[in-house]
Parts: C-alpha cells; structure tokens; sequence
C-alpha cells in the first residue's frame, strides 16, 4: 500500500499541537498560544513539517470566516445597534490616536507621510479571531465588556476597506473605479441586507425542514450559509469574514442555531487551530533573533499604547475604568488584517523587506502576548482602586 508523503508531516503536525495543548493545560494558558508556538515549531523556521505557509494562510483565514459565523449566531443584532457609540465613534477615535502616534515617531526617524499612516493604520487593528477566542474561553462574550469589544472589532473589520484604499492611493497604484464601485456598493448591500435581517422576528430558511434529522445534509446546508456570505463579500471587494457573521445573524434570527452549531463545531476548532498556528509560521526564528531586542521593546510599546488609547475612549464613552482597562487590554494586540495591511504597504513601496519583516514579527509576538497581558490587566483592574 503507498504511504502518502504528507502522512508523516500530518502524523507529526498533531502530535505537536496536542503535545503543547497538554502543555498549555497544565499551566493553565489559553489553547491559542500553545497553537502559535506549534506553528513557530512546525514552519519553515523550525522542523519544516509544513513549509507551505501560502495553503496554511488560506486554510487558517477559513478559521476565522468559521469564527465569525458562530459569533454572528451567538450576539443580538439589536444589541449591536444600541452601542452604535462604542462601535462608530470608539472605533474612529482609536484609528485617528493611532495615526497620530504613528506620525509623530515619524517626524523623528524621518519617515515619509505614507509609512505612518500605514503603520498607524496596522497598529490600530486588534485580533477578531485572539479576542473572540478569550471571550469563548472565558465565558464572556454576554458581558458588558465583551459586547463593547465586539462592536469595536466589526468596526475594525468594516474599516480595513476604506484603509486599503487609502494605502493603495498613497502607494504606486491606486484602486480602480470598478473596484471602488463594488466595495461602496457592497457596503450599502450589506448594510440593508443587516438591517432587514434584524427587522425580522423570524426569518423561514428554504428547504430546511427537508433536512432536519439528516445529519450529513445538515452539515452541507451549514457550510453553504457561511461560505455562501462570506463568498458574497468578498467579490464586492469586502472583509470575507464580514459576510459571514451577517450569515451568522441570519442563522439566529431564523431560530436554526442548535443544529448548525452541532454540525459546523468540529470544523470551527480544527480551522480555528490552523489560523493560530499560521500566525506562528510566520515568525522568522532567525531574524527574531536577530532583532529580539527591538522586537520585543515595539511589541510592548504596543500593547502598552493600544491599551491605554482603548481604555481611554471607552472611559470618556461612560465606561468604568474596570470595564475600560480591561477591553483595553483585550484590544492591544494587532490584528490578523494587519498582516493584509503590511504586505500591500510593501507591494506599494511603502516601507522596505526589512520593515516588512520587523512589523511580522511584532504582530506576531503582540499576538503571543496578548492573552497573558489581558489576564494581567485583568488582575489589576479588580484591585479595589479600579472598580468605579
């Protein structure tokens, strides 16, 4: 019988990540960061066993397509419309204090305009997929905190069109007028379609009581719904991850989500995992160490900066500083859409191979970071002096 090259590689891909796992269990650490250092030793930089970053990438943004869905079943749209404060105004403030800081460490390492305004924009991007993740862990995506930080996040999301722009305007090319077109055009598409979506008791899905009780068509229905809208959004030149939360919400608002959930939650785990240990891929071991110094100094400048321009918005926006701390700290890494961001400033001649490889690495390790960050924030924001 022929044994298929890849088998080894798979066999050895998970057995890490389950070795780590059991690892970050028994120090009590979030499953996501055991996954990203599986990726570091799994990559090109480490045992080789899965040198393909580019299949990796693509198969871990289905992870988060996956992630949005079941978050766009579990959060009320009507919820969402009443914290449009958190989401519109939290959301610009923090991209604007962002560019700003960026700008203003530009005018003294003499960066031209468009690399701070690039660098501004990745930096105020937070993880979709590293957040979520927390809050499902921790039992939190129903509390107060949890719900700000998810308007924020579909801010985020909505706002990388707009930045994209932006970045090819200030680069070699600029956008077509077909391709503005579509994204505009999506944009109202989808913002209809979400508001008929919540003006709905209940939405009647075709064909579904066909396929109650058949498991196997179940599955396909549920995979055809979020790809199907994440697919939609992304040839109007949208956030595909985007679409399929709207899909999410149709979901729940059509009261289908106990079997959905039952049939997509292996598929959400496994594509899940492979995002996390895509982001380990990523890290170049060499330059890291290299470079390890300025690295980790940017990657904690980071998360301090993001903490407090967060934490700052959201106490003017009548947050508790508890509360405000907290979302902060969640909020600090830099997100999966930054690694979007960066590589088009380099296709643009934006910044240089070498920035381009420095800003990978700190996204990465923000992102390693983040969750022992946010519990350490966490601590010290229920001591008694930050509970008002």
């Amino acid at each position: 019988m022929h044994l298929s090259q890849f088998l080894p590689h798979l066999v050895g891909i998970i057995f890490i990540i389950l070795m780590i796992g059991f690892l970050m269990n028994t120090f009590r650490q979030p499953q996501l960061v055991g996954y990203i250092l599986a990726g570091v030793l799994i990559g090109p930089a480490g045992l080789a066993l899965a040198p393909d970053i580019a299949t990796v990438e693509e198969l871990g943004a289905l992870g988060v397509t996956l992630l949005l869905f079941f978050i766009g079943m579990e959060v009320s749209p009507r919820q969402l419309i009443s914290g449009w404060k958190i989401a519109i105004l939290g959301t610009l403030f923090q991209i604007i204090i962002s560019v700003l800081c960026t700008w203003g460490m530009g005018l003294w390492l003499d960066w031209p305009l468009s690399r701070s305004i690039l660098l501004g924009f990745v930096i105020s991007l937070s993880s979709t997929a590293v957040v979520l993740k927390l809050l499902q862990d921790r039992g939190e995506l129903d509390s107060k905190v949890g719900e700000n930080v998810l308007l924020i996040l579909l801010t985020q999301d909505l706002a990388v069109v707009p930045m994209l722009i932006i970045i090819s305007l200030l680069g070699d090319s600029a956008p077509s007028h077909n391709d503005l077109f579509r994204q505009i055009g999506g944009g109202i598409f989808l913002l209809l379609f979400s508001a008929w979506i919540i003006s709905r008791d209940q939405i009647r899905l075709p064909l579904i009581r066909h396929i109650r009780g058949n498991h196997e068509m179940q599955v396909f229905t549920a995979l055809l719904i979020c790809f199907g809208m994440a697919f939609i959004s992304g040839i109007l030149n949208l956030s595909a991850a985007l679409g399929a939360f709207i899909g999410g919400m149709l979901v729940a608002t059509a009261k289908e989500t106990e079997w959905v959930h039952h049939a997509l939650a292996p598929l959400h785990v496994v594509f899940v995992a492979i995002f996390f240990v895509s982001v380990g891929m990523l890290i170049n071991i060499e330059f890291l160490r290299d470079h390890l110094a300025q690295i980790l100094s940017l990657a904690v400048v980071v998360l301090f900066t993001n903490t407090f321009i967060n934490a700052t918005i959201l106490r003017i926006l009548d947050n508790t500083w508890h509360d405000a701390l907290y979302s902060g700290a969640l909020l600090s890494q830099i997100g999966e859409f930054s690694f979007i961001m960066v590589a088009v400033g380099l296709n643009a001649n934006i910044i240089t191979q070498n920035a381009y490889q420095m800003t990978i690495a700190v996204i990465a390790i923000s992102l390693l970071a983040s969750p022992l960050w946010a519990s350490l924030i966490r601590w010290i924001a229920n001591r008694e002096q930050f509970t008002h």
